[in-house]
C-alpha cells in the first residue's frame, strides 16, 4: 500500500471526525469504504489510529462513534503565534510535558541556514504538549546558543520558544517562513505522541528570522490532526 495514498485517506478521515459533534455515528464500514473509494481492511488500518488517539469509540454490533472532544485549534497561518496563545484564546488547558534540552553541532546544511561555521554548537529543545493528559504536539526548536543558551530553559519556561523570545525582547523578531505538509510519524514522533509509526500527522517546517534577516529559529512542530486545523486567508487575484 502506497504511503501517500494511505495519509491522504487518514487526512479525509481526520477532516470528516474534526467536523462532526460528539456522539455522531459514523456511516457503517461497507458505506465508508465505498465512498472513500478503499477496501474495508485499508479503512480499518486508518481508523485504527484515530481509535487510538481517543477520537473515536468502536460499539460491537452498534457502530464507530465521534468521542466527545477538546475544542480544535483552528487557526490562519498569516501571524505567527504560540500554541499556549491559540490554546487561551478557546479556552483549552495545555501544559508541556517531557522537556530535553541538548547540545548540537552544526552540520554543513546547519551552517547554512544560520550563518555560522560547521561544527558551531546550537541548542535543541524538544518538548511535548499535552491538554488533559494526552500529547497532542511534539515540538523541536535547533537555535544557536548566542540566541538561546540551555541555560535560559529552566523552571520559567512553559514550552514556547517563541513566546519566550518575544518576552526577551532580543534579537527582535520579523517574519517566520512555514511549510506545512502531511507526513507519517518517525518512530520518535509517534513514541512522543503515543501514536503508530506512519500515523498521518500536520507538520509544520519553519524559519524564524530577526528583522536584520538571520535566521534565529529552526523548527519543526508536529501535530495531531483531531486537535488541530489550519488555514490560509488569501486575496483573490485582481481583486
Amino acid at each position: 500500500m502506497s504511503n501517500f495514498p494511505f495519509r491522504r485517506l487518514q487526512a479525509e478521515l481526520a477532516e470528516m471526525i474534526a467536523n462532526l459533534p460528539a456522539e455522531s455515528r459514523l456511516p457503517s464500514e461497507p458505506v465508508l469504504a465505498r465512498r472513500l473509494g478503499v477496501s474495508r481492511a485499508t479503512l480499518r488500518e486508518a481508523m485504527r489510529s484515530f481509535e487510538n488517539q481517543g477520537l473515536i469509540r468502536r460499539r460491537q454490533g452498534v457502530g464507530t462513534f465521534v468521542v466527545a472532544q477538546v475544542p480544535v485549534i483552528d487557526t490562519g497561518l498569516e501571524v505567527l503565534e504560540s500554541i499556549e496563545t491559540l490554546a487561551q484564546r478557546i479556552g483549552l488547558s495545555v501544559k508541556m510535558g517531557e522537556l530535553h534540552v541538548s547540545e548540537e553541532i552544526a552540520t554543513e546544511a546547519d551552517a547554512a541556514l544560520f550563518n555560522l561555521p560547521p561544527g558551531t554548537p546550537l541548542t535543541r529543545v524538544a518538548r511535548i504538549i499535552y491538554t488533559e493528559y494526552r500529547p497532542i504536539a511534539f515540538l523541536i526548536d535547533t537555535l544557536p546558543m548566542d540566541i538561546l543558551p540551555a541555560y535560559e530553559l529552566n523552571g520559567a519556561f512553559t514550552g514556547s520558544v517563541l513566546d519566550l523570545l518575544l518576552r526577551r525582547g532580543n534579537p527582535k523578531l520579523s517574519q517566520s517562513r512555514t511549510d506545512l505538509r502531511a507526513i507519517g510519524a518517525t518512530p520518535e514522533v509517534a513514541r512522543a505522541l503515543q501514536v503508530q509509526r506512519d500515523d498521518v500527522l500536520l507538520s509544520l517546517e519553519a524559519q524564524l528570522y530577526a528583522e536584520d534577516g538571520r535566521v534565529v529559529d529552526h523548527s519543526h512542530s508536529y501535530f495531531l490532526p483531531g486537535y488541530f486545523r489550519f488555514h490560509v486567508v488569501r486575496k483573490v487575484s485582481g481583486g
